[in-house]
């Protein structure tokens, strides 16, 4: 009878418990400030197309701090993915990585980090206020009192900040747009409108892409000269009217297809309630609703920049929030529409479609 020699069990692994992601995250504010910072400066618009040695770009910069700590925070930005360096130290020199110089330098038309720009400017300091707003329930941004969209009033005050803030949504929203218009069959439709338009970029690409709808951009007044002038840009001043109102109590322009960016996350529920139906009442039969948001995933587990996108809409607007497409379905049955669907566009981002 043949013998089997029994192979000897080897010991178990055991993992040991690691804190570096722990870390990782609760310092986080350091590598995302060390960007920021770079975006401010325009760091990466003035490595475009070029290399500069460490003392070359805190010569431009203007920079005051010493060379050891210019090196640190440049070579920060090489380990962390958005500068390259060849050579180190007096011998380095430094270039922009292939998307930062795609989407970070301010000359080129992808550009994206406005909405860095207001990060920096805006929600950096607000956000070391989310333990007031997790205990209060207060929004923390420059007006804490008020209605929801109090914020929106004083920001068009300003004509710098509120380009800024049309810059932001714009980039951020970019790729979803774009995205948006090559996905979802506009042709279908003669009429477009979208409410809380801003500059009119999501009208640009419904126009650029589908050449027989007609788009309307409808949001307040200040915002006005800012659309007619991107839609300018692209000569389709004769497919894309600018519409002007504040869609909370002013009537939705009608077609047969309305779109909303980034707006129903800044309202709370009622509210939320009460936009739906209104687009759902002045929607045709076979009209669509559309709504372009961080959608959370049903079991709240997988989006985490929505769900941190929803904490922004506490600093920002108290009772505001991001929302799953289980809570959009309900809006959406409530106000009377007969079908939804999800479709995913870009990132953590999905449009929530209803059917009338």
């Amino acid at each position: 009878m043949t013998q089997i020699a029994s192979v000897p069990e080897q010991p178990k692994t055991i993992q040991q418990p690691d804190p570096s992601r722990i870390m990782q995250i609760g310092m986080g504010f350091w590598a995302s400030k060390a960007l920021l910072a770079a975006v401010k400066f325009k760091i990466f618009t003035l490595l475009s197309g070029t290399s500069m040695s460490g003392v070359q770009i805190k010569e431009k910069l203007q920079l005051q701090t010493t060379d050891r700590h210019v090196y640190d925070w440049l070579d920060s930005l090489v380990s962390l993915g958005f500068l390259q360096r060849d050579g180190v130290g007096t011998n380095g020199l430094y270039c922009n990585a292939i998307e930062t110089d795609l989407f970070l330098d301010k000359n080129k038309p992808s550009y994206i980090g406005g909405i860095l720009e207001m990060s920096n400017s805006r929600l950096y300091p607000f956000w070391a206020n989310l333990e007031e707003g997790l205990l209060t329930g207060l929004r923390q941004n420059e007006s804490k009192s008020g209605s929801n969209m109090d914020f929106f009033e004083e920001l068009y005050k300003s004509e710098e900040k509120l380009r800024e803030f049309v810059d932001a949504m714009s980039g951020i929203q970019m790729g979803n747009f774009i995205a948006l218009a090559h996905q979802f069959n506009f042709s279908n439709y003669e009429t477009h409108t979208d409410i809380g338009g801003a500059d009119g970029f999501l009208s640009i690409q419904i126009a650029l892409n589908h050449p027989a709808i007609h788009c309307t951009t409808f949001d307040l007044p200040p915002v006005e000269p800012l659309a007619k002038a991107k839609i300018r840009q692209f000569n389709l001043e004769k497919r894309i009217q600018v519409v002007s109102g504040n869609f909370l109590n002013a009537p939705f322009p009608a077609a047969e297809v309305i779109t909303m960016g980034n707006i129903l996350h800044g309202m709370d529920e009622k509210t939320k309630t009460e936009i739906v139906k209104k687009a759902y009442n002045v929607l045709p039969q076979g009209g669509v609703f559309i709504a372009i948001e961080n959608i959370i995933d049903n079991d709240r587990r997988q989006n985490t920049f929505g769900m941190l996108m929803s904490l922004n809409m506490l600093i920002e607007n108290g009772d505001a929030f991001d929302y799953t497409f289980n809570d959009f379905e309900g809006w959406a049955k409530l106000a009377g529409f007969k079908d939804t669907e999800l479709l995913h566009l870009a990132g953590p981002t999905s449009a929530a479609i209803a059917y009338k």
